[in-house]
């Protein structure tokens, strides 16, 4: 990757609130959303706690329609391009690509209209059962909504699939096919179906006395993660391009990697072999090399599996004792599913750009299989951030690295 990708904006909806600052606030201040969810224990899922979007104020219009993933996905694209500066009114719209992912599309709307049908037959369903929950629909009615006539795209690659959609951005930028692109990820996966299925898989966590204390990243008690949901979107463009717009990029998206494990369904390969294959090319398109590294905003599930094998790869990538500073986000907002990639590619720009690393709340003690990382706790840690990587991985053994720098 010889010409940099500018990221010129960002925009979040999490469950640490609506909008960038809201989100930003919350991380840094190691404030646990984790709660008991209404929805969850009317179904009586298994289990009961999970990480919510707050309302969203003015939302009106044909956008109620629409599936939570495609709602939370509208409303973090407009910060985006607020902060990139960029209004749709005045660019070329067939030089703008939209590029989402999500790793279950509309699925709280597929579930709500099953159950219309098992209680009151085929004539209950809503004509927009298709639209809303047909996984390429977030990517098409966010391009609909701006206009956007590039290419318009939908990725999918589970946990990693905001990530990759950040890269697919990358490339369409690279090969001349757009001047601009929105990429980011959604999914609003909080649902009896969603947490009874991966609660039946041992993935969540159990902790519903105490939700604010279930998603333990990296920590010797962690028992799953906590289901999540939220959108997050950057805006790429060559440097050339914003800079000729005048616009100060955020962050360079400097290089990135991505790889597949070939492994297992669900369990990352033993080693890390995948990651650790993926930080190498996200390295190499760089120009870098691992001791330039300055910071980690790791996958951190808070499940002990992978939990125990990013911790792996860390340190055989980067020794123990004074490697690169390593934090997750899940601790306060949950596991966000598709939207995981592309939040936390946001909130490693911010990093890259404000000097400092969030905290991993929730950790409190580590153990022989997650120790021998710098893991930032209890409170955030200024650091002025050369060079930082973003992790992301999915299940089927995906595995994606992005690399960003300082503009």
């Amino acid at each position: 990757m010889t010409d940099p990708v500018a990221v010129t904006g960002i925009g979040l909806v999490t469950p640490g609130g609506i909008g960038t600052e809201a989100t930003w606030a919350a991380v840094c201040a190691g404030r646990a959303t984790a709660g008991t969810d209404p929805v969850l224990a009317e179904a009586g899922a298994p289990v009961r706690i999970a990480c919510r979007v707050p309302p969203q104020e003015g939302v009106r219009g044909r956008v109620w329609r629409f599936d939570p993933a495609t709602r939370f996905l509208l409303t973090a694209a407009r910060e985006a391009l607020a902060t990139a500066r960029l209004d749709p009114e005045q660019w070329e719209p067939g030089r703008v690509a939209v590029v989402v992912g999500t790793a279950a599309g509309g699925v709280t709307t597929l579930e709500a209209q099953h159950r219309k049908l098992l209680a009151s037959g085929p004539g209950a369903l809503s004509p927009l059962t298709l639209p809303a929950f047909l996984p390429n629909m977030a990517a098409g009615q966010l391009a609909l909504e701006l206009g956007a006539t590039g290419p318009s795209l939908q990725t999918s690659t589970a946990c990693a699939s905001g990530a990759t959609a950040v890269i697919t951005a990358a490339l369409l930028l690279r090969a001349g096919l757009c001047d601009v692109a929105v990429a980011g990820g959604t999914d609003a996966m909080v649902t009896p179906l969603c947490a009874s299925a991966f609660a039946k898989m041992g993935a969540l966590s159990r902790r519903e006395g105490d939700p604010g204390s279930a998603s333990r990243p990296f920590d010797r008690d962690r028992d799953g993660f906590v289901l999540g949901e939220g959108s997050g979107v950057l805006v790429l463009e060559r440097t050339a391009h914003a800079a000729a717009r005048t616009v100060r990029p955020l962050a360079l998206l400097a290089g990135y990697g991505a790889t597949g494990d070939a492994h297992h369904p669900t369990a990352p390969h033993p080693r890390g072999a995948g990651l650790r294959a993926a930080t190498a090319r996200a390295l190499a398109g760089a120009g870098r090399t691992p001791d330039e590294v300055g910071h980690i905003n790791a996958h951190g599930t808070s499940t002990a599996l992978n939990d125990a094998v990013e911790a792996t790869a860390i340190r055989e990538l980067y020794g123990t004792g004074t490697g690169p500073s390593v934090t997750s986000a899940k601790g306060v907002l949950g596991h966000t599913m598709g939207a995981a990639g592309a939040i936390e590619a946001a909130l490693t720009v911010l990093s890259v750009a404000r000097g400092t690393v969030p905290p991993t709340a929730g950790f409190t003690a580590p153990d022989a299989a997650t120790a021998g990382i710098d893991l930032v706790r209890a409170a955030a840690r200024p650091q002025r951030v050369g060079l930082a990587l973003s992790h992301s991985l999915g299940f089927g053994g995906h595995n994606t690295v992005l690399a960003f720098t300082a503009a």
